[in-house]
């Protein structure tokens, strides 16, 4: 696997990031207040066997590996939390289950996250289960990533009432995704087995499923919820939907105009049409564009005005390769590492709020995401929102089925 494998899509975007001395990697802290549950954690070792897996596939059965995560609501444990070395450690086994592989670039992975490795986090390594049912969300990670990206988004969330499930985002035949058709639609496969798997689970609601995609796994999901009605809302964490439209386009059966769930947007502040340009030259990734093209569900488009694309997930704040050597030219004006840590919790609780509202039909987090953001206690030149509501399907036999 690449080296770049965290970083792929936004290096292939943009180029990287002036120097931030001094800042305090080893111990982020998110401005969010933890919900009213303890939080679990399980790592599921499964095959999906309906597909193989590798290039040697006329040879032999390789049923392609699904390394699940599952975040859940917990009853309260005296044991200890997740250490960021315990998610760092599942690199090491996402596609040789039992089997610890430790390769150059597995090390090189750990070494970015060196000085975070002894973090604490929030969730007990295989608590009970708490009783009752709640919605699932299934994280899609960015291309090339493992299921740990974005391990305090998914922890917050159990701690609100979610069971959040993710899986490596990876290639068809490979552990590196491909940025091409066969590619996007290996991680849409995933996701609908993840849905499957939830269905098997004794603390979820199965009517309510919801998808979380960052980069490239937000365009999964899109591809995904095409396929899938039991996905009722998508997430998209700066989203490949929005870059990639010509894969959309190419596909001939995702059909943004037809979609009818709600769908919220977050996207990085400073895209230029020149940079869309040097990503349609490269992946011919021309087509219609797919947030205007939502015309049938729900839109809340939010503007993160400071933050690049690595900032939307949060391990990032934990990479110190990323922010000193490895990227320069990404960063928005002025908004610096700071600024980064506290946009990123707002795009936490907005998401919560999202969720709360389509999944749990709570009114008042309705209000919230309809109020301005400055009313909900967001900073001056943190976000933008707009929110567009769901004009009647002109043809109600053709869109997707809530």
């Amino acid at each position: 696997m690449p080296l770049c494998r965290l970083a792929a899509l936004y290096c292939i975007l943009l180029g990287a990031i002036s120097p931030v001395l001094a800042q305090n990697y080893a111990a982020v802290k998110f401005q969010v207040k933890p919900g009213p549950h303890a939080v679990g954690v399980k790592l599921v070792e499964q095959y999906d066997r309906t597909r193989n897996f590798g290039t040697d596939q006329a040879q032999a059965e390789h049923p392609r590996p699904v390394q699940t995560v599952i975040w859940y609501p917990a009853q309260k444990s005296d044991q200890p939390t997740m250490t960021m070395r315990d998610y760092l450690a599942m690199i090491e086994t996402e596609t040789t289950f039992g089997k610890p592989t430790r390769t150059k670039d597995t090390e090189r992975l750990q070494e970015w996250f060196q000085k975070a490795s002894g973090q604490v986090m929030s969730a007990v390594r295989d608590a009970h289960f708490e009783d009752g049912h709640f919605p699932v969300v299934i994280y899609s990670p960015s291309f090339s990533s493992g299921t740990w990206q974005n391990a305090d988004l998914c922890e917050y969330l159990a701690s609100h009432g979610y069971v959040v499930i993710s899986s490596p985002a990876m290639g068809a035949n490979s552990r590196e995704s491909t940025h091409d058709l066969q590619g996007v639609d290996a991680q849409a496969k995933d996701i609908i087995f993840l849905i499957n798997y939830a269905a098997t689970l004794p603390d979820t609601d199965r009517t309510k499923v919801a998808a979380i995609g960052f980069s490239w796994g937000g365009l999964a999901n899109l591809f995904a919820a095409s396929r899938d009605p039991r996905i009722k809302a998508l997430v998209s964490l700066d989203g490949s939907e929005r870059y990639f439209p010509g894969l959309v386009q190419a596909s001939g059966t995702v059909h943004p105009d037809q979609m009818t769930i709600p769908l919220i947007y977050f996207e990085e502040g400073d895209q230029s049409l020149e940079d869309q340009d040097k990503l349609n030259s490269r992946f011919h990734a021309e087509g219609p564009n797919v947030l205007n093209q939502w015309l049938h569900g729900d839109l809340i488009t939010v503007h993160m005005l400071g933050l690049f694309h690595p900032e939307f997930y949060s391990n990032a704040y934990r990479n110190e390769e990323l922010w000193e050597k490895e990227l320069t030219n990404l960063q928005v004006a002025d908004y610096d590492y700071a600024d980064g840590v506290v946009a990123f919790s707002w795009v936490m609780q907005y998401t919560q709020a999202f969720l709360d509202f389509y999944l749990k039909h709570d009114t008042q987090a309705g209000t919230f995401l309809k109020a301005s953001p400055s009313v909900n206690g967001v900073p001056r030149h943190t976000m933008s929102v707009k929110v567009r509501t769901a004009a009647p399907a002109s043809n109600p036999g053709a869109a997707r089925p809530n």
